[in-house]
């Protein structure tokens, strides 16, 4: 699965590529780790409007929760069985582009986990790129606020990520650029899954840095 990613453009380079405007510049920060656990707010572009780049939490919450706990176990969503999930079917159409210039990943060492090694992944020269991706709008009732969230969808691993993410064997989608508007066009969602696939560059983080490069 996918809970830590990377995002350390500069919104004018984001802006370009994306051909979308930031809506709120003061939301706006690059970062260098987005753990998805503290449920940051991240430049998206949603199906509704692509010409602007809005902030919203990682995690979904959705509209018929009663309280926003579950946005932990929403994070990521299986595209094998998301159509079918009460917490994602609803919203299967309503889809957007998670943007990053990378994400981080463990292999494990042993059979438990207790010793690992970090990889930082991205595509070449990293370039910014997006994730598949699906958001909601849930209303609090006790104070009457509007929550924008969303959800990352993961597939299975291709054989870089199956050596890296050795203990699920799951990846992210990662969408190729001239996929995005098929996915924001609400294309079928299993044109996705595996084994669509992008070219990813792995990089090893280890003690004195020394990149170790995956193709």
């Amino acid at each position: 699965m996918c809970f830590h990613t990377i995002q350390n453009k500069l919104s004018k380079q984001i802006e370009k590529r994306f051909k979308a405007t930031i809506s709120d510049e003061s939301l706006f920060a690059t970062s260098e780790h987005n753990n998805g656990f503290t449920f940051p707010k991240t430049p998206i572009i949603t199906n509704k409007n692509l010409e602007s780049i809005e902030h919203y939490n990682w995690g979904l919450i959705p509209s018929w929760a009663k309280d926003d706990q579950i946005k932990a176990m929403t994070l990521n969503a299986r595209i094998e069985t998301v159509a079918d999930k009460p917490s994602f079917k609803d919203v299967i159409n309503q889809r957007c582009l998670i943007i990053a210039t990378g994400f981080y990943e463990w292999q494990w060492l042993d059979a438990k986990g207790n010793h690992k090694v970090k990889y930082q992944i991205g595509i070449e020269n990293d370039a910014l790129f997006s994730f598949a991706g699906l958001y909601s709008h849930w209303t609090d009732t006790r104070t009457g606020e509007i929550k924008n969230t969303y959800t990352m969808l993961t597939t299975a691993a291709n054989p870089l990520m199956a050596e890296i993410h050795n203990h699920k064997k799951r990846m992210p989608i990662i969408l190729q650029q001239e996929d995005e508007h098929r996915w924001l066009n609400n294309a079928s969602i299993q044109d996705f899954a595996y084994p669509y696939e992008a070219d990813l560059v792995a990089r090893k983080i280890d003690n004195d840095l020394a990149p170790l490069l995956l193709f």
